[in-house]
């Protein structure tokens, strides 16, 4: 089902996962993993892959595997590393494993970028009027904080419309931890003119390393009363493990209070933390989340 018409029925609750880099038994722990998240009965189930185009067509595999299990699968298409004709064959791939959805990305830039990288589409917008023609449902990023590469809030939202005008009908953002910058974004992507769901995408610190990762990956503010706890609890895994769960709970639940369309939680393929935070928002997904 294509998730413009979910959103016009209900809140959404999804996850993402990734394809592992090996195979064999990797592959067996993200079919268990998904496993795992089918039981939690999400919405839909965004498939990344490496922003340099990386494992492209195991991740196709893996979206129709989604759909093959009853779960609607949100396929990652980046088009910044690919060439059309890499782009009509994963877009017919798709087509063929029945995928109905399609986050349409530019894709991070690599450390040695350089113009060659971006040739074909420099932009998310320009993949989006390419690949229109498959009549995918289309969602694209934005970011609470404001891209790295954007100048200021405000221009990072002209491109928002530009998404828009090139076929988007929905939003994730990028993680973030301090809600005010979602609500920054919500109001004056409004003021622009842009209307459609913006879904906030919410990740669950649990440890010091993926704590690390995560400021060096997109360099998200952590507040000041959540660095305090990671502080006091650094010393002890579990007891940071369960405020980094409580704090994302604490995100969800404010997020859903005002108004949010859904939450995408980004899980890095463990079914027991989504599992977590689920468990602690139960009420919160029988009262809200209904259609």
């Amino acid at each position: 089902m294509r998730i413009d018409e979910i959103l016009k029925k209900k809140r959404t609750l999804s996850f993402e996962v990734f394809p592992p880099k090996k195979g064999g038994g990797e592959i067996d722990k993200l079919f268990e993993t998904i496993d795992g998240l089918k039981a939690l009965n999400p919405d839909f189930i965004s498939v990344t892959y490496g922003a340099s185009g990386s494992n492209a067509r195991g991740a196709a595999e893996i979206a129709g595997r989604l759909k093959t299990v009853g779960i609607e699968p949100l396929a990652h298409v980046t088009g910044g590393p690919s060439t059309p004709a890499e782009i009509d064959a994963l877009s017919k791939k798709l087509k063929s494993l029945g995928v109905e959805n399609v986050l349409a990305l530019r894709g991070d830039k690599p450390s040695e970028y350089t113009a060659e990288y971006c040739k074909h589409f420099p932009h998310a917008s320009d993949l989006e009027s390419y690949i229109k023609k498959y009549g995918f449902c289309m969602g694209a990023a934005c970011y609470p904080e404001g891209h790295v590469e954007s100048a200021t809030l405000y221009d990072d939202i002209e491109n928002l419309k530009k998404k828009v005008d090139c076929g988007a009908a929905f939003f994730i953002t990028q993680m973030f931890y301090d809600n005010a910058y979602y609500y920054r974004l919500l109001n004056e992507a409004r003021r622009a003119g842009v209307n459609i769901p913006i879904i906030p995408g919410v990740m669950p610190l649990t440890g010091l390393k993926n704590i690390a990762k995560i400021k060096s990956m997109c360099g998200s503010t952590l507040p000041i009363e959540f660095r305090n706890m990671i502080e006091v609890y650094s010393g002890s895994p579990t007891a940071l493990k369960e405020a980094g769960l409580n704090y994302a709970a604490y995100q969800i639940n404010d997020l859903i209070a005002k108004g949010a369309p859904g939450v995408h939680v980004y899980t890095m393929n463990r079914a027991d933390t989504a599992t977590e935070i689920v468990s602690r928002l139960k009420n919160v997904l029988n009262e809200f989340f209904t259609d």
